[in-house]
């Protein structure tokens, strides 16, 4: 890479095809982590006990469909999302270089510091537009009033007349679309970036660790004099670094994710801002509750990055534009 100018628009091309793959495998994953996330006890109870509860639950109230609830705007905004953020990252792992070619870790840190402050301008938005129609089906039946089992779940069996009011009171579609329009008109860019502080919070100290981690592993596992490491080297590596940097950073995305839904349940908490939301969860919650999806996160991140970084890697963008692909 130090004798070698990176092509932007092969970057973009990779990182897009990247971002579709990864995002379509892991989505239901995603959504009950960001349900797990939503969830406060009530009485001590909860909706969902678990990953798995949460998954049944979903898949039988919502179907399939239900479990990819905001992956349109998912899978229309992470191709710039994740074009932006690896692009970004070879960008400035090039230019951050000494004059003899070299990376200090310090300098890997920053160039994944910077790739995630570059991203932001696509992340927060997406995100909160995902999380609100994530969480919808939660809020729904949580809102239509189904009462906490002792087990901590939904009745099974509710009555004809409460599913006769349920189907009454259903609110109609949400779309992602609807969503921005009515926020910029009403409220503006600030709006539409409800919760940027907290995704910045969250994506820079997560670059910071995934990158130069992503890399180190990665290097390791080059045969000796050869260009590039192997693809499935590259994906377990990825896999890997995005486990290790999900989980250090969960508690914010505990934060981020509650800060970004839109509508709460009835008798749920309201925040204003990132000291307000993370002190309300230590006072209500307890700590515990600051790494509430965090084993939902790493099997999304994981393999998410693992793809990622393994379709980036094949070069398909150069193979497209009649580039010569080389590993970095």
């Amino acid at each position: 890479m130090a004798d070698k100018e990176i092509s932007l628009p092969a970057k973009l091309i990779n990182g897009a095809v990247a971002g579709i793959v990864g995002v379509s495998c892991v989505f239901p994953i995603d959504l009950v982590k960001t349900r797990l996330q939503n969830q406060e006890s009530k009485d001590g109870q909860k909706m969902y006990k678990n990953m798995r509860d949460c998954f049944v639950k979903t898949f039988r109230k919502e179907g399939f469909r239900g479990m990819y609830k905001g992956s349109g705007v998912n899978l229309v905004l992470i191709t710039p999302e994740k074009a932006i953020k690896l692009t970004a990252n070879d960008t400035f792992r090039f230019y951050l270089r000494t004059d003899k070619g070299q990376l200090p870790l310090y300098r890997e840190m920053l160039a994944g510091g910077g790739a995630g402050l570059c991203q932001m301008i696509i992340t927060s938005p997406m995100e909160m537009l995902k999380i609100t129609l994530q969480d919808a089906g939660r809020i729904s039946t949580t809102g239509q009033g189904p009462q906490l089992s002792s087990a901590g779940g939904i009745s099974a069996a509710p009555s004809r007349a409460f599913s006769a009011v349920a189907m009454a009171a259903t609110p109609q579609r949400m779309s992602a679309l609807r969503i921005a329009y009515d926020l910029f008109r009403t409220k503006g860019l600030s709006g539409v970036y409800r919760g940027a502080g907290a995704t910045l919070l969250r994506d820079i100290p997560f670059s910071m660790i995934y990158f130069p981690l992503f890399a180190h592993l990665n290097h390791l596992g080059k045969p000796e004099g050869a260009a590039t490491s192997p693809f499935y080297w590259s994906f377990s590596s990825g896999c890997v670094a995005g486990c290790m940097a999900s989980v250090l950073v969960n508690p914010m995305d505990v934060v981020k994710t509650r800060i970004q839904v839109l509508k709460r349940a009835q008798g749920e908490q309201t925040y204003n801002g990132v000291v307000d939301c993370a002190k309300k969860i230590w006072v209500a919650e307890g700590p515990s509750a600051f790494m509430k999806g965090a084993w939902c996160r790493v099997l999304v991140i994981a393999p998410l990055f693992g793809i990622a970084q393994m379709v980036y890697y094949f070069g398909v963008g150069e193979y497209i534009l009649g580039i010569d692909s080389q590993y970095y």
